[in-house]
Protein backbone atom coordinates (compact mmCIF):
# COMPACT_ATOMS: atom_id res chain seq x y z
CA UNK A 1 0.00 0.00 0.00
CA UNK A 2 1.44 3.61 -1.11
CA UNK A 3 2.48 5.60 1.23
CA UNK A 4 -0.29 7.70 0.82
CA UNK A 5 -2.98 5.05 2.30
CA UNK A 6 -1.04 3.68 4.87
CA UNK A 7 -2.97 0.77 6.45
CA UNK A 8 -3.59 2.37 10.06
CA UNK A 9 -6.52 0.86 11.38
CA UNK A 10 -7.62 3.51 13.69
CA UNK A 11 -6.28 7.71 12.97
CA UNK A 12 -6.18 9.01 16.71
CA UNK A 13 -4.08 12.21 17.78
CA UNK A 14 -1.39 10.21 18.11
CA UNK A 15 -1.27 8.89 15.08
CA UNK A 16 -0.98 12.34 13.38
CA UNK A 17 1.57 13.15 15.84
CA UNK A 18 3.62 9.97 15.30
CA UNK A 19 2.90 11.06 11.29
CA UNK A 20 4.94 14.01 11.87
CA UNK A 21 7.97 12.58 13.68
CA UNK A 22 8.41 10.19 10.57
CA UNK A 23 7.75 12.41 7.88
CA UNK A 24 5.15 11.21 6.62
CA UNK A 25 2.47 14.05 5.43
CA UNK A 26 -1.51 14.23 7.04
CA UNK A 27 -4.62 14.48 4.41
CA UNK A 28 -7.07 16.12 5.76
CA UNK A 29 -10.56 17.61 3.90
CA UNK A 30 -13.99 18.75 5.36
CA UNK A 31 -17.28 17.03 5.20
CA UNK A 32 -20.72 17.33 6.93
CA UNK A 33 -23.21 14.70 6.21
CA UNK A 34 -23.08 10.90 6.40
CA UNK A 35 -22.73 9.67 2.25
CA UNK A 36 -19.69 11.72 1.84
CA UNK A 37 -18.04 11.08 4.95
CA UNK A 38 -18.23 7.37 3.94
CA UNK A 39 -16.92 7.21 1.04
CA UNK A 40 -13.95 9.73 2.42
CA UNK A 41 -13.26 7.37 5.44
CA UNK A 42 -13.22 4.50 2.40
CA UNK A 43 -10.60 6.74 0.15
CA UNK A 44 -8.34 6.32 3.38
CA UNK A 45 -8.17 10.03 4.38
CA UNK A 46 -6.28 10.57 7.47
CA UNK A 47 -8.61 13.00 9.11
CA UNK A 48 -12.53 14.78 8.33
CA UNK A 49 -12.97 18.38 9.25
CA UNK A 50 -16.79 19.05 10.25
CA UNK A 51 -16.16 22.53 9.79
CA UNK A 52 -18.32 25.66 10.54
CA UNK A 53 -17.61 26.13 6.67
CA UNK A 54 -21.08 23.76 6.56
CA UNK A 55 -22.43 27.67 7.23
CA UNK A 56 -21.22 28.38 3.86
CA UNK A 57 -21.44 25.21 1.73
CA UNK A 58 -24.39 23.60 3.27
CA UNK A 59 -26.63 26.89 4.31
CA UNK A 60 -25.68 29.56 1.98
CA UNK A 61 -24.73 32.32 4.57
CA UNK A 62 -21.85 34.08 3.42
CA UNK A 63 -19.86 33.34 6.64
CA UNK A 64 -19.39 31.04 8.93
CA UNK A 65 -20.63 33.11 12.05
CA UNK A 66 -24.42 32.08 12.09
CA UNK A 67 -24.30 28.41 12.42
CA UNK A 68 -25.02 27.08 15.49
CA UNK A 69 -23.62 24.10 18.10
CA UNK A 70 -27.00 22.11 17.83
CA UNK A 71 -26.28 22.88 14.02
CA UNK A 72 -22.39 21.40 14.50
CA UNK A 73 -23.73 18.41 16.71
CA UNK A 74 -25.98 17.22 13.92
CA UNK A 75 -23.45 17.40 11.05
CA UNK A 76 -20.83 16.35 12.94
CA UNK A 77 -22.71 12.94 14.63
CA UNK A 78 -23.96 12.13 10.75
CA UNK A 79 -19.71 12.69 9.54
CA UNK A 80 -19.13 10.05 12.80
CA UNK A 81 -22.12 7.26 11.53
CA UNK A 82 -19.99 6.45 8.75
CA UNK A 83 -16.54 6.57 9.97
CA UNK A 84 -14.73 3.65 10.52
CA UNK A 85 -10.66 4.91 10.30
CA UNK A 86 -10.05 8.47 10.16
CA UNK A 87 -9.98 11.56 12.79
CA UNK A 88 -13.32 13.23 13.44
CA UNK A 89 -12.48 16.69 14.17
CA UNK A 90 -15.38 19.00 14.56
CA UNK A 91 -14.88 22.68 14.51
CA UNK A 92 -16.54 24.99 17.79
CA UNK A 93 -18.46 27.64 16.42
CA UNK A 94 -18.07 31.14 16.98
CA UNK A 95 -19.74 32.52 19.90
CA UNK A 96 -19.33 29.06 21.99
CA UNK A 97 -15.83 29.60 23.49
CA UNK A 98 -14.18 33.18 23.16
CA UNK A 99 -15.47 34.58 26.23
CA UNK A 100 -16.36 32.10 29.02
CA UNK A 101 -13.70 29.15 29.50
CA UNK A 102 -16.78 27.17 31.17
CA UNK A 103 -18.91 28.04 28.24
CA UNK A 104 -15.93 26.37 25.88
CA UNK A 105 -16.26 23.95 28.20
CA UNK A 106 -19.87 23.33 27.82
CA UNK A 107 -19.84 23.03 24.49
CA UNK A 108 -16.54 20.96 23.64
CA UNK A 109 -18.05 18.14 26.66
CA UNK A 110 -21.74 18.38 23.91
CA UNK A 111 -19.78 18.10 20.49
CA UNK A 112 -18.10 15.02 22.07
CA UNK A 113 -20.64 13.35 23.61
CA UNK A 114 -23.64 13.69 21.64
CA UNK A 115 -21.84 13.35 18.33
CA UNK A 116 -19.00 11.40 19.21
CA UNK A 117 -16.48 12.84 17.64
CA UNK A 118 -12.49 12.47 18.43
CA UNK A 119 -11.33 16.27 18.89
CA UNK A 120 -12.32 19.75 18.98
CA UNK A 121 -11.19 22.72 16.81
CA UNK A 122 -10.64 26.45 18.19
CA UNK A 123 -9.64 29.41 16.31
CA UNK A 124 -7.49 31.82 18.02
CA UNK A 125 -3.89 31.82 19.97
CA UNK A 126 -3.35 33.74 23.42
CA UNK A 127 -7.03 35.31 23.69
CA UNK A 128 -8.70 31.76 24.18
CA UNK A 129 -5.73 30.14 25.55
CA UNK A 130 -8.00 29.67 29.10
CA UNK A 131 -10.75 28.20 27.13
CA UNK A 132 -8.45 25.92 25.41
CA UNK A 133 -6.83 25.29 29.29
CA UNK A 134 -10.47 23.75 30.47
CA UNK A 135 -10.95 21.90 27.70
CA UNK A 136 -7.72 19.94 27.65
CA UNK A 137 -7.86 19.38 31.73
CA UNK A 138 -11.83 17.96 30.82
CA UNK A 139 -9.52 15.27 28.48
CA UNK A 140 -11.31 16.58 25.55
CA UNK A 141 -8.22 16.84 22.47
CA UNK A 142 -7.72 20.32 20.51
CA UNK A 143 -6.70 20.92 17.57
CA UNK A 144 -5.59 24.80 17.31
CA UNK A 145 -5.97 26.99 13.94
CA UNK A 146 -4.38 30.22 13.67
CA UNK A 147 -3.68 32.56 10.38
CA UNK A 148 -6.56 33.45 8.64
CA UNK A 149 -9.16 32.87 11.27
CA UNK A 150 -12.66 33.24 9.58
CA UNK A 151 -15.12 33.54 12.81
CA UNK A 152 -13.00 37.01 13.27
CA UNK A 153 -13.46 38.35 9.53
CA UNK A 154 -15.14 41.27 10.66
CA UNK A 155 -12.42 42.45 12.64
CA UNK A 156 -10.07 41.53 9.72
CA UNK A 157 -12.45 43.03 7.55
CA UNK A 158 -11.20 40.86 4.48
CA UNK A 159 -9.96 36.95 3.60
CA UNK A 160 -6.32 38.03 2.46
CA UNK A 161 -3.11 36.41 3.55
CA UNK A 162 -2.28 36.86 7.15
CA UNK A 163 0.83 37.68 9.10
CA UNK A 164 2.75 39.50 5.87
CA UNK A 165 4.13 42.11 8.77
CA UNK A 166 6.96 40.77 11.01
CA UNK A 167 4.88 41.80 14.27
CA UNK A 168 2.02 39.38 13.38
CA UNK A 169 4.39 36.79 11.80
CA UNK A 170 6.10 36.71 15.39
CA UNK A 171 2.97 36.96 17.02
CA UNK A 172 2.03 33.53 15.27
CA UNK A 173 4.97 31.75 16.23
CA UNK A 174 4.65 32.68 19.39
CA UNK A 175 1.05 31.44 19.35
CA UNK A 176 1.71 27.93 17.97
CA UNK A 177 3.96 27.45 20.39
CA UNK A 178 2.10 28.16 23.10
CA UNK A 179 -0.63 25.78 21.91
CA UNK A 180 1.77 23.31 21.73
CA UNK A 181 2.87 23.91 25.46
CA UNK A 182 -0.96 23.94 26.30
CA UNK A 183 -1.03 20.36 24.95
CA UNK A 184 -2.83 20.98 21.73
CA UNK A 185 -2.45 17.63 19.54
CA UNK A 186 -2.07 19.64 15.91
CA UNK A 187 -2.86 23.38 14.26
CA UNK A 188 -4.08 24.60 11.04
CA UNK A 189 -2.21 27.55 10.05
CA UNK A 190 -4.92 29.26 7.26
CA UNK A 191 -3.63 31.44 4.24
CA UNK A 192 -0.48 32.91 5.78
CA UNK A 193 3.24 32.99 3.61
CA UNK A 194 4.89 29.33 2.84
CA UNK A 195 7.85 30.54 4.28
CA UNK A 196 6.15 31.51 7.48
CA UNK A 197 4.40 28.29 7.33
CA UNK A 198 7.79 26.24 7.31
CA UNK A 199 9.27 27.87 10.32
CA UNK A 200 6.09 27.42 12.22
CA UNK A 201 6.48 23.52 11.19
CA UNK A 202 9.87 23.55 12.32
CA UNK A 203 9.50 25.37 15.95
CA UNK A 204 7.07 22.59 17.22
CA UNK A 205 6.73 18.64 17.73
CA UNK A 206 2.90 18.86 16.54
CA UNK A 207 1.51 18.71 13.14
CA UNK A 208 0.68 22.02 11.18
CA UNK A 209 -1.96 20.99 8.93
CA UNK A 210 -2.11 24.13 5.86
CA UNK A 211 -4.65 25.78 3.82
CA UNK A 212 -3.15 27.92 2.00
CA UNK A 213 0.12 27.64 3.47
CA UNK A 214 2.16 26.04 1.58
CA UNK A 215 3.48 22.80 1.18
CA UNK A 216 6.72 22.80 4.23
CA UNK A 217 3.71 21.69 6.90
CA UNK A 218 3.27 18.46 8.17
CA UNK A 219 -0.47 18.43 5.79
CA UNK A 220 -3.16 19.83 3.84
CA UNK A 221 -7.18 20.22 4.61
CA UNK A 222 -9.25 21.59 1.77
CA UNK A 223 -13.35 22.47 1.65
CA UNK A 224 -14.44 19.11 0.23
CA UNK A 225 -17.17 21.12 -2.37
CA UNK A 226 -13.93 23.06 -3.23
CA UNK A 227 -11.63 20.90 -4.56
CA UNK A 228 -14.38 18.76 -6.07
CA UNK A 229 -15.55 21.47 -8.23
CA UNK A 230 -18.67 21.98 -6.41
CA UNK A 231 -18.36 25.27 -5.31
CA UNK A 232 -17.12 26.71 -8.79
CA UNK A 233 -17.56 30.45 -8.42
CA UNK A 234 -14.74 30.05 -5.46
CA UNK A 235 -11.04 30.42 -7.04
CA UNK A 236 -8.13 31.23 -4.01
CA UNK A 237 -4.51 30.18 -5.92
CA UNK A 238 -4.03 27.51 -3.00
CA UNK A 239 -6.99 25.15 -4.46
CA UNK A 240 -6.34 22.91 -6.68
CA UNK A 241 -9.64 21.29 -8.06
CA UNK A 242 -9.78 17.18 -8.56
CA UNK A 243 -12.71 17.33 -10.05
CA UNK A 244 -15.54 19.82 -12.03
CA UNK A 245 -18.61 18.37 -10.24
CA UNK A 246 -20.08 21.75 -11.13
CA UNK A 247 -20.49 20.96 -14.50
CA UNK A 248 -20.67 16.81 -14.25
CA UNK A 249 -23.93 17.41 -12.14
CA UNK A 250 -25.67 19.96 -13.69
CA UNK A 251 -25.60 17.97 -17.24
CA UNK A 252 -26.79 14.95 -15.43
CA UNK A 253 -30.02 17.07 -14.18
CA UNK A 254 -30.41 18.68 -16.90
CA UNK A 255 -30.37 15.24 -19.13
CA UNK A 256 -33.05 14.00 -16.60
CA UNK A 257 -35.21 16.59 -16.61
CA UNK A 258 -34.79 16.50 -20.32
CA UNK A 259 -35.26 12.28 -20.16
CA UNK A 260 -38.81 12.67 -18.05
CA UNK A 261 -40.50 15.67 -20.37
CA UNK A 262 -39.56 13.57 -23.38
CA UNK A 263 -41.12 10.33 -21.98
CA UNK A 264 -38.24 8.94 -21.87
CA UNK A 265 -37.44 7.69 -18.06
CA UNK A 266 -38.49 5.39 -16.72
CA UNK A 267 -38.25 2.92 -20.11
CA UNK A 268 -39.70 -0.19 -20.08
CA UNK A 269 -36.51 -2.03 -18.55
CA UNK A 270 -36.95 0.64 -15.40
CA UNK A 271 -40.28 -0.45 -14.55
CA UNK A 272 -41.74 -3.23 -12.41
Amino acid sequence: MSIAKKDYKRITTKTLVDMKAKGEKISMLTAYDYTMAKILDASGIDAILVGDSASNVMAGYETTLPITLDQMIYHAASVVRAVNRSLVVVDLPFGTYQSDPKEALRSAIRIMKESGAHAVKLEGGKEIKHSIKRILKAGIPVMGHLGLTPQSIYKFGTYTVRAKEEEEANKLIEDAKMLEKLGCFAIVLEKIPATLAKKVAESVDIPIIGIGAGGAVDGQVLVMHDMLGMTHEFNPRFLRRYLDLYTEMTTAFSKYVDDVKKGDFPNEEEQY
